[in-house]
């Protein structure tokens, strides 16, 4: 019987990690079908003869983004809700743009690793390892280099020149998802509790009301 079970609790485990990724196309494309009221994960299939090129298609990735705000940094994002077509091929990119000394900040992204290509300028870039190592490991960047973010892991980029910096991002799911670390900690809604925060981090509450105060007004605006 225990036998049997772990047999079960294994075949269990392998095929979670199978599935452990955006689906994978059974036809040629699935192009979403955004329109349609079914709830699925992912997006239901458009009919495929209603399909035509305009659903693998956008324009404008050679324009820049408006860096002219705090961070100094934009971020164009290319996936399934840009690109119908995407729906099932497990894949989407973005550009982004950075003004000198710009930042995108310490994130996430849950659902996809992320492969960086800088296009011009200088970045200096990391991601930390999980616990209970949380080992950064980073590199400085300029035209041309590569590097890869492992998905689900805190990763950031920094423009460290005098000049604006592109890079292209291109990433494992049509729906990679952010999360970027301050929001969702000191901006989130509801707060969570200072309480909570302040043994989390080991500083005063003032601080705390403080960084949630900012960051509350920046999320609302």
């Amino acid at each position: 019987m225990a036998c049997a079970m772990l047999i079960v609790v294994l075949l269990a485990t392998a095929s979670s990690v199978v599935l452990a990724s955006d689906p994978s196309p059974l036809q040629d494309f699935c192009v979403a079908d955004k329109a349609s009221p079914v709830l699925v994960n992912g997006f239901v299939c458009k009919n495929p003869m209603d399909v035509n090129a305009e659903d693998f298609f956008f324009s404008g990735l050679n324009k820049p983004g408006n860096t002219n705000n705090r961070l100094g940094s934009n971020v164009t994002a290319v996936d399934v809700n840009k690109i119908a077509g995407l729906n099932t091929l497990g894949i989407s990119l973005a550009r982004i743009d950075f003004a000198p000394y710009g930042l995108n900040p310490p994130h996430i992204h849950p659902r996809a690793t992320e492969v960086l290509t800088v296009i011009e300028g200088t970045l200096h870039v990391g991601f930390v390892t999980s616990n209970p190592q949380n080992r950064l490991i980073f590199k400085v960047l300029n035209a041309g280099d590569v590097f890869v973010f492992p998905k689900g892991l805190i990763h950031f980029q920094f423009n460290r020149g005098h000049k604006n910096a592109v890079a292209i991002a291109g990433l494992s799911s049509q729906n990679p998802g952010v999360i970027t670390v301050s929001n969702a900690v000191f901006g989130s809604n509801p707060k969570i509790d200072e309480s909570i925060l302040a043994k989390a981090f080991q500083v005063d509450k003032k601080v705390i009301n403080y960084l949630q105060s900012q960051f509350w007004m920046d999320n609302n605006n």
